[in-house]
Parts: C-alpha cells; sequence; structure tokens
C-alpha cells in the first residue's frame, strides 16, 4: 500500500470527514428543538399543528367541551404559557377573562391574536353593539382561510429558517379547507329554501349563515356570558310555531336548558320539534379524533345541519370519517 504523504488525511478518512461535514447540519436540524407554543382554543391549536408540522409542539388550553367566553386561566395554563416561545389565541373578545393576562404577557414575549388576521370589513357584528365583533370567525372556511395565513406569518416570524416548509403546509391545508368549503356549499343547498334556519343555543353561527346563505338564529347572543330572558325564548317558540321550523340544535359546549326550553315551549303550542343533534360551536370534538380537527368539526357540523333540515348529506361526511353516531 502506498504511503500518504506527510500531513495528508488517507482517502478513506478525508472522505469519511467530508461525509460528516456534510451530514451535520441535517443531523442538527433533526435534533433542532420545535418551537414550544400554546393555543389558547382548539381551533388555533389544529391550525398551528397544521402548519407548523415537526416544527412545533403544541399546548391546547381548552379541551372538547369548554366554553371559551368563560374559560379562566389556572396555574398551570399560566405556566404553560410564561415558558413557551409564543402564545396564540383568537381574540375578538372570545377569551374575554383571559384577555388581561394576555395584554400583560404580550410585553414579555411573543402574543398572536390570530382571529384578528380576518379584515374589519369582513367581521360581523351584533347592531345593538356594533363596536363587538363576532368572534367566531372559524365558522366560515373563506374567513378562516385569513387565520391560517396569519398563522403562517407568525411562525415564518418566529422561526424564519424554515419559511418554506411553512409556507408549503399552508398550500396544501388551504386546498383541503377549499375541498370543505365546495362540499358545505353542495349539500346545504339542497335544504328546501323555507327550512333552512338554523336554530342553537347561542349565536355561534352567524359567518356560517352568512356564507352559506342560511338565517341563524340564537337563543343567547355572541357571548355565552348573555343571559337568555324569557321574552327572547318566548318569541323564538312563536318563530318555530309559525315557520314550521322542525329541528334546532344543542352545541357540546352550551347547556342544553334554554333549548329544552324552546322544544317544550313549541309542544305547548301544538308544535313538535325535533332536537336535530349536536353541534360543535366553540370547542371541537375529541382529541385523536376526526371530528377534533377543524375540517372534521366542520364536516360534522355541515353535514349533520344538512341531514336534519331535509337535505341530501352522506352520513359519513365529505370522506366517509365521521362517526356515525354522531352524524345520525
Amino acid at each position: 500500500m502506498t504511503a500518504s504523504p506527510r500531513g495528508a488525511l488517507p482517502l478513506r478518512l478525508l472522505l469519511l470527514t467530508l461525509l460528516g461535514v456534510l451530514s451535520g447540519p441535517v443531523l442538527a436540524d433533526e435534533d433542532e428543538a420545535p418551537l414550544q407554543l400554546v393555543a389558547t382554543t382548539a381551533m388555533v391549536a389544529d391550525a398551528l399543528r397544521e402548519v407548523g408540522g415537526e416544527r412545533v409542539e403544541v399546548q391546547g388550553l381548552m379541551g372538547p367541551g369548554v366554553d371559551p367566553h368563560l374559560y379562566r386561566q389556572t396555574r398551570s395554563d399560566v405556566t404553560a404559557m410564561t415558558r413557551a416561545d409564543a402564545v396564540f389565541w383568537n381574540g375578538l373578545n372570545l377569551e374575554a377573562q383571559l384577555r388581561n393576562f394576555l395584554s400583560r404577557l404580550a410585553a414579555r414575549k411573543p402574543v398572536f391574536a390570530v382571529g384578528e388576521a380576518v379584515p374589519a370589513e369582513q367581521r360581523l357584528a351584533d347592531e345593538a353593539y356594533p363596536d363587538q365583533p363576532d368572534p367566531h370567525v372559524w365558522m366560515d372556511p373563506g374567513r378562516w382561510r385569513w387565520v391560517v395565513e396569519g398563522i403562517r406569518d407568525a411562525l415564518v416570524e418566529l422561526a424564519p429558517e424554515h419559511a418554506r416548509e411553512f409556507e408549503a403546509r399552508t398550500d396544501a391545508y388551504l386546498a383541503e379547507l377549499e375541498a370543505l368549503d365546495r362540499y358545505a356549499d353542495g349539500v346545504l343547498d339542497s335544504v328546501p329554501a323555507s327550512a333552512r334556519v338554523l336554530v342553537t343555543a347561542h349565536d355561534a353561527f352567524g359567518y356560517f349563515g352568512d356564507a352559506y346563505e342560511y338565517e341563524v338564529l340564537g337563543i343567547q347572543g355572541f357571548s355565552t356570558e348573555s343571559e337568555a330572558g324569557l321574552a327572547r325564548i318566548e318569541s323564538l317558540v312563536d318563530v318555530l310555531v309559525d315557520r314550521r321550523i322542525g329541528a334546532i340544535f344543542i352545541e357540546s359546549s352550551v347547556s342544553d336548558r334554554n333549548v329544552q326550553a324552546l322544544v317544550e315551549g313549541a309542544a305547548a303550542e301544538g308544535w313538535t320539534v325535533e332536537i336535530g343533534g349536536e353541534l360543535f360551536s366553540d370547542a371541537m370534538g375529541p382529541a385523536a379524533t376526526y371530528e377534533g380537527t377543524w375540517l372534521g368539526m366542520l364536516d360534522h357540523n355541515v353535514t349533520l345541519i344538512t341531514r336534519a333540515l331535509g337535505g341530501e348529506a352522506p352520513a359519513g361526511g365529505r370522506q366517509g370519517r365521521l362517526s356515525q353516531e354522531g352524524s345520525e
């Protein structure tokens, strides 16, 4: 074997050294710690995971059945938010009890109110309170698109070296969002025009109604903090009876007490109203289920509303992924 010149590395060792240099950044990238993020609602947490992929670890504060209007931070929530790299919330006065804490936290770390990515002119408001926007922007895929893009921009700001990955994941997710929107448009249009009235526990479906041309009547207002008065319930009973509305809906995160009062009130007037099923409004379904994603949440709502109000939609939803129990 020919000896190497003095001071030169053997060929095999040189190749191994070069390979080590070339592979170093890849190994370092794989070992890179993901961004530690906290999201208030499950809808925001889901969008963060979709856009961020393996570059993020997301802790959601509010699980299935939790009402964000009334939610107050726990001691463990405070610890999680103060230790996180960034905190994401819906804003638009949805998490009213967290607002002061998050405002103070924003002086110390990045805090993003992603619902505010929806342009002001696209936000709905109560005519009686024009300065209080409807926070339920996730109910319309067209408006939720702005939120997803806002999350992408926030993640690019936090980790610009992964901008192309965030952008690619966002594009793929928005394609799914648009496909679901087309499905919703089609099946909801199969409901007879006279039956396109959505009566729910609180006014969380305004954007849904605006997107798909449904009349929406909530017993309570935008926030579940507001109490439904007897006069409101009586007026809705009159609407149910006069317009022969056959189905109304409960919500997974709101007591069904007022909805049951409508059913009983209509029965007293000689009209039978069915509970059309349970909708996801301010919270999604169980974790690790299709309904526990934003896509599954909206698919469930669209499919259930369509079938309950006399339209045609497959029981399994757009891709046959809905639980049969939840879609009946």
